[in-house]
């Protein structure tokens, strides 16, 4: 018989029937030895006081009743004695069980079986830690949403508050000419451009952190496709005195992607690497194939990061100037949006910084490139 099924709680009862009823069959039967053979004693003065107690009991209620009655106060003394270790395991359950009930998630109850009450005691042990996990995850979200509504309200309100002021000067008619007042309209004008993008930032956020953005997923060459958006950059990199360098890329590298979503994700990266890299004039795009992946490394050079920071750069709102400057740390969003689409994609990023430069490291699963016309008739053949 399997030593699984032998050892469960079930067997235990039985094993501890079993014995009762053996044990107990021992002491009746020894029993009615020394009653036989007391009864049969001819001599009444010669008894002991026990002796003639059980001639007593036997004279009055009878040997098959009294056999009886011992029978049952035996077979229930030995079964408790038996199964006094799984009843002693089942108290620590349920007592583990109240304390969990109580709140106090951290208690664990100590797995003292590999039978059934054991595997309840795991099970009891795991449901605590998944539901202390699931309070600090809640708690986690709770302070995130805190965060978030601090963070939007702090960025809101700045540009807004330019917004209305300057509008306030238009509205009372507190400038002294045409030039000022243009000048006053040009301010409120940037200012609302930096509104919109950060709704729009925190609008695309909400869709790629959400889940609820749909992927048309087609097969893309990631070599063409970040050397043409790069080109896009140009401008930006000869305003910001930068220029860019592709490293490798002589391999093409087919990934399934939606073209229109991930170049969100590498707009924010190259962007980042445009405002942080500035001092290091070069932004570097390394493309290879390690493995059955697509690496893309986008580099700057420049002040490291800190160590302490790296963890947190993705985070929405996190912003390694903690003077919260829009001049150098943005929306707080960018990291946020391009790490959420990347995923999106199946793929990882990771951010390193060490000796004045910052790497930030994608990668995608490769797949096989796509059939041309003449491929496709020949299989269709």
């Amino acid at each position: 018989m399997n030593s699984k099924l032998i050892n469960t709680v079930r067997w235990k009862f039985i094993y501890a029937f079993l014995l009762s009823g053996i044990l107990t069959a021992a002491i009746l039967y020894g029993g009615s030895k020394v009653v036989h053979s007391i009864l049969a004693a001819q001599t009444y003065p010669d008894y002991s006081i026990p002796a003639r107690g059980i001639r007593w009991l036997v004279n009055n209620i009878g040997s098959v009743p009294l056999m009886i009655m011992v029978g049952v106060l035996g077979f229930v003394l030995f079964f408790f004695l038996f199964t006094r270790r799984v009843m002693l395991v089942l108290d620590e359950i349920t007592a583990g069980i109240q304390e969990v009930a109580k709140g106090e998630l951290s208690h664990r109850i100590e797995v003292k079986t590999s039978d059934e009450f054991g595997v309840v005691a795991a099970s009891i042990n795991q449901m605590a830690e998944q539901l202390q996990l699931s309070l600090q995850e809640e708690r986690s979200a709770v302070a995130a949403k805190n965060d978030l509504i601090t963070g939007i309200s702090h960025d809101l309100r700045t540009p807004l508050t330019s917004i209305l002021g300057f509008l306030e000067y238009i509205e009372k008619d507190r400038y002294q000419d045409e030039i000022e007042m243009r000048y006053y309209v040009s301010i409120a004008y940037e200012k609302s451009l930096t509104l919109r993008k950060l709704i729009d930032d925190l609008f695309e956020y909400t869709r790629v952190s959400g889940g609820i953005l749909p992927l048309s997923l087609t097969s893309l060459n990631l070599n063409p496709f970040l050397m043409q958006l790069a080109e896009e950059f140009a401008p930006m990199l000869e305003e910001a005195g930068m220029t860019y360098q592709i490293i490798g890329g002589q391999e093409p590298l087919w990934i399934q992607a939606a073209p229109g979503e991930l170049v969100r994700a590498y707009e924010n990266l190259f962007s980042n690497a445009i405002r942080y890299g500035a001092q290091g004039k070069v932004m570097e795009i390394a493309l290879s194939l390690e493995g059955e992946e697509a690496v893309v490394r986008i580099s700057n050079y420049g002040e490291p990061i800190p160590a302490q920071d790296l963890p947190h750069l993705f985070d929405r709102f996190y912003r390694v100037d903690k003077s919260r400057s829009r001049d150098t740390g943005g929306t707080g969003l960018g990291l946020a949006i391009a790490k959420s689409m990347i995923e999106l994609h199946h793929g990882s990023i990771a951010a390193y910084s060490e000796q004045g430069r910052t790497d930030f490291v994608t990668r995608f699963p490769v797949v096989a490139p796509p059939m041309n016309r003449n491929q496709e008739e020949q299989l269709r053949k």
